[in-house]
């Protein structure tokens, strides 16, 4: 009878260059759709129309591009804070009713997704104009007519209607995993409700409002159609100019340096945020 020889165990240097081979492909796309595409904008706001830094200085020498780039980041910051206000009350239900409702509440939060984003635009334009529905049912109540349309406003209430389920479901998914045990412990030691919800809730749901908070700012910081179609010259972003550059002025140069701008200081603003949320988080006890 023969013996079935036991198999050799792989070495951790074998099991970690197989693991790279199976991730080859995803890093090849990775390559392909986002770094090839990033370096290409890059170099090109470095070469055209000529080898320099004239692209940037034409950026940095005009306050209108100033005034857009701060305007740009205030937005996303509206936009942000928006969503957290409209976001946590509407998480926190999620992750205490029963299945049911709770089925139903997460269909409100993804069924938005089926639709594009250009068409919730559009929509957003008939219930924001003079003669919208908002408006009607104001003056049906007793009050003036507000413009909302081609306002800084309405840019925001368009954006935050588009970005809120990227804040409700990071927020949903820490809520669902606090013990609500803790909450029952606060209040038998004498806590209020609102100095429990204060000390102990609100610290255990920070995590997903900074994930969510994160996610909804950086993608307001490039969104294009909404402020486009809601908002006026008043309320132009950056994204706007770049349009402008690239495909009606067909700069490349500029258009680049602009998207390289946005995102160096996008980056640079994360590098400061993200040592302070992580402080704060492992002050609250999250890191355990």
């Amino acid at each position: 009878m023969s013996m079935i020889q036991p198999s050799t165990p792989k070495s951790p240097k074998a099991v970690q260059r197989r693991s790279f081979l199976l991730t080859l492909p995803a890093l090849a796309l990775f390559i392909c759709v986002m770094i090839a595409p990033l370096a290409i904008i890059v170099l090109r706001s470095f070469t055209e129309p000529a080898l320099g830094l004239q692209n940037y200085q034409w950026f940095f020498s005009g306050d209108v591009n100033i005034t857009i780039l701060a305007r740009t980041f205030n937005t996303a910051f509206w936009v942000t804070l928006c969503c957290v206000i409209t976001a946590y009350p509407f998480a926190f239900a999620m992750s205490v009713v029963g299945p049911r409702l709770r089925t139903l509440m997460m269909l409100c939060v993804m069924v938005p997704f089926l639709v594009s984003g250009v068409i919730r635009t559009f929509a957003w334009v008939i219930l924001l104009q003079d003669s919208g529905l908002i408006n009607h049912a104001l003056m049906s109540l007793g009050f003036d007519k507000v413009r909302l349309i081609r306002t800084q406003l309405g840019v925001n209430i368009g954006m935050t209607q588009i970005l809120l389920p990227f804040m409700v479901m990071p927020l949903y998914s820490v809520m669902r995993s606090i013990d609500m045990r803790l909450l029952q412990a606060a209040s038998s030691l004498g806590g209020s409700p609102i100095g429990i919800f204060f000390q102990v809730y609100l610290p255990l749901s920070l995590p997903g409002v900074a994930a969510g908070a994160l996610t909804v700012f950086i993608l307001a910081l490039g969104f294009y159609i909404t402020p486009l179609l809601l908002g006026g010259p008043a309320s132009t972003l950056l994204s706007t100019l770049i349009q402008q550059q690239v495909l009606s002025l067909l700069n490349w140069g500029r258009g680049g340096a602009m998207g390289v701008v946005l995102l160096v200081a996008t980056m640079a603003l994360l590098l400061v945020v993200a040592p302070l949320l992580k402080r704060k988080y492992d002050a609250t006890g999250g890191s355990k």
